[in-house]
């Protein structure tokens, strides 16, 4: 695969800023009072949520950083992911994935089509996060009800929320540079912020070179009519790089800021030997609040986000079908006053995107989604715990122009008026134990993929029918939590239940021709579940040691055939052993997963598998600077590997399995 475009300009001028700025690091530590970025699924800020949360950020999000963000967030407790090959990867929530899932950037809309096709990526680099979390629960309807397997949110600090320095004024920031082995990667952040009390600026970049990924087995790869066989998943390389500039003015009561983003990335599709594909993505967003308002409104927040996207596939060189999608976001939340006990927020959101694929591979019309809402979220403080109430009704008008000089698609429009409710408790049984419930009733309306797609889907090899009839998916969720923390030790269960009465499935209609025929059917499914988690204790003084368990496992089943659903995790459990003294820190992890075979009928089952991973940490200084050194092996068995929860695992079987034993090595300085 062949990389055409180079560093842009503002990465160099960053990292040449970033130079500068060192030489007045001792300056900017005594100056700067950065505080950590804390966001939450619950819109009113409270630490003890009613739904499970999974949040890495800080080393712990470093030492387990991968290319993607699917690899990245895969195995935390019922997080598996789609593995498209290493560049192309999304989360998968309880065996639920695409539009179940809703990916967000800083509390807004991410725009991209990550969940359209496996093979396109998602626009958010997991070299520029700071925080990511995992969310459930009734707070998640303030940012669709679509999200019944949960939200992404992906913080990345381009608009302060809060001032960073005092009157004084200072500058801080990070610098990361980092080598591994498994697929020759070379990559590299530059991280800035500076400003006063009154106002901050924020620049970030980032860019990552990879070559085809190392496997613990011969694979073949043809290209320009020559095969020949490596130990590397063929046309696997890739070349990324973005950055962003962001600013904030801070107000005694609010802040406004700003952030334009850019991210590029140019990628090999695994599933072919010379196909590539270069996707572009930009992001302007605005965001302000006004706090402290009086009376019955507290605060009001807004939040605006255009997202501009396009996704290039080349064949051998040659461009081919052409991908693109525009979309507005715009959210406004008021916090109202205390009403006794009972405190909540209340809000709208409008987004509108438009879609156009071109092409010899344009498997679904141009068409335009619009859609708004109106959400309340409500807790109420108990002298047990507490009771939350979320509520967001909507109306979805998804359009099809029909696509110029094709035949096969005819322009059509659908409006859908979904209705999601959701209710929480939180009981504090004990000083050291809670108990947690959740209940909600949700409504999705078809994706425009599934009603209007007509056409030969290449990344799942199947052509793909769409079903312009479709009613809004429904579906009844419920689970039910035990916690349990007593110091450093901790413990917690999560049981957990979805049932669709209408699930939109991709059904085979037609396997004997070629490609197959699949089409978007609603049938009745039902997902059961469980997550638990937990850590102990075992050394507490100079010495720390932890053990942190984790486990878990869902049986996803369509109900209207008696068939497993397909790409659902196996049961999984693992530990990891996590050392600390002073300045030094070490782990060392396994993840066992058992084979999968409750496939549908017809598909191939997966075998089990045993992974290993160890990482070391030192803190030190460089120059006077803090600095961290880190390295990390991941697979340190070289075992081979298949993903169950993959796509190729069924259209490429044997061609794409994960990677094979990789060293990272880095450092990062902060000032």
């Amino acid at each position: 695969m062949k990389h055409e475009h180079k560093t842009p300009d503002f990465f160099r001028r960053s990292t040449l800023a970033t130079l500068t700025l060192l030489a007045c690091s001792a300056w900017s530590q005594e100056n700067a009072t950065l505080a950590p970025v804390v966001v939450t699924g619950n819109p009113l800020g409270a630490t003890e949520l009613i739904a499970p949360t999974e949040q890495l950020s800080g080393t712990e999000l470093l030492l387990r950083s991968q290319p993607t963000l699917g690899e990245t967030l895969n195995g935390l407790p019922g997080v598996s992911s789609t593995y498209f090959g290493p560049n192309a990867s999304r989360p998968v929530i309880r065996g639920l994935d695409g539009d179940r899932i809703r990916i967000l950037n800083n509390g807004g809309a991410s725009e991209d089509l990550s969940s359209l096709s496996y093979d396109h990526a998602v626009t958010l680099d997991p070299l520029l996060i700071e925080r990511v979390e995992v969310l459930r629960g009734p707070g998640v309807l303030q940012y669709g009800g679509s999200a019944v397997g949960g939200v992404v949110n992906v913080i990345d600090g381009r608009i302060q929320r809060e001032p960073l320095f005092g009157p004084q004024g200072g500058v801080a920031g990070k610098l990361d540079a980092g080598l591994a082995t498994g697929n020759q990667e070379r990559g590299g952040t530059v991280l800035l912020d500076g400003g006063n009390d009154r106002y901050s600026l924020h620049i970030d970049a980032m860019s990552r070179k990879t070559e085809d990924v190392a496997v613990p087995v011969d694979l073949s790869c043809t290209r320009g009519g020559v095969t020949s066989t490596a130990r590397r998943i063929c046309n696997s390389a890739s070349e990324s790089m973005g950055g962003a500039l962001g600013g904030t003015l801070f107000f005694d009561r609010g802040y406004l800021g700003a952030s334009l983003s850019t991210y590029d990335t140019h990628y090999g599709s695994v599933a072919e030997d010379e196909v590539d594909i270069r996707m572009r993505s930009s992001r302007l967003a605005l965001e302000g609040e006004l706090r402290e308002l009086g009376g019955w409104l507290q605060s009001l927040k807004a939040q605006f986000s255009r997202n501009d996207y396009q996704h290039t596939e080349f064949n051998a060189g040659v461009p081919g079908t052409l991908f693109k999608t525009q979309g507005n976001d715009l959210r406004l939340q008021a916090r109202h006053a205390r009403l006794g006990a009972l405190d909540g927020v209340i809000g709208l959101q409008f987004d509108d995107s438009e879609f156009s694929a071109d092409g010899t591979e344009a498997y679904a019309p141009y068409s335009r989604t619009r859609s708004s809402a109106a959400f309340a979220h409500e807790e109420l403080a108990t002298a047990w715990g507490k009771l939350s109430a979320g509520a967001r009704l909507e109306a979805v008008q998804v359009e099809s122009f029909g696509t110029p000089g094709v035949a096969r698609f005819t322009p059509a429009t659908r409006s859908f008026n979904p209705g999601s409710y959701a209710l929480g408790a939180l009981w504090n049984v004990a000083s050291e134990w809670q108990l947690t419930s959740n209940l909600s009733w949700n409504e999705r309306a078809p994706k425009h993929y599934e009603l209007y797609a007509n056409g030969e889907h290449v990344a799942t090899k199947a052509e793909e029918i769409g079903n312009p009839e479709l009613g809004k998916e429904r579906s009844t969720n419920f689970d039910l939590g035990a916690a349990w923390k007593r110091g450093a030790h901790r413990a917690q269960l999560q049981l957990f239940q979805h049932q669709f009465s209408n699930y939109i499935s991709l059904e085979g209609t037609d396997l004997t021709t070629s490609p197959p025929q699949y089409t978007y059917t609603q049938v009745q499914a039902r997902f059961i579940g469980a997550e638990a988690s937990g850590n102990v204790r075992l050394l507490d003084a100079q010495h720390k040691l932890d053990l942190t368990l984790r486990a878990d496992t869902v049986r996803a089943e369509n109900t209207s055939t008696g068939q497993p659903l397909p790409r659902i995790a196996p049961q999984r459990v693992g530990a990891t052993l996590v050392w600390s003294r002073a300045a030094w820190g070490a782990r060392l992890g396994v993840d066992r997963y058992a084979g999968q075979d409750r496939v549908p009928e017809g598909q191939l089952a997966t075998g089990g598998y045993t992974l290993w991973n160890a990482a070391l940490s030192l803190r030190d200084k460089v120059s006077g600077l803090p600095a961290l050194w880190y390295a990390w092996v991941d697979n340190i068995g070289n075992t081979l590997a298949y993903s169950s929860s993959s796509i190729l695992t069924q259209t490429a079987p044997g061609r794409v399995p994960l990677p094979g034993r990789s060293l990272k090595v880095g450092l990062q300085l902060s000032f």
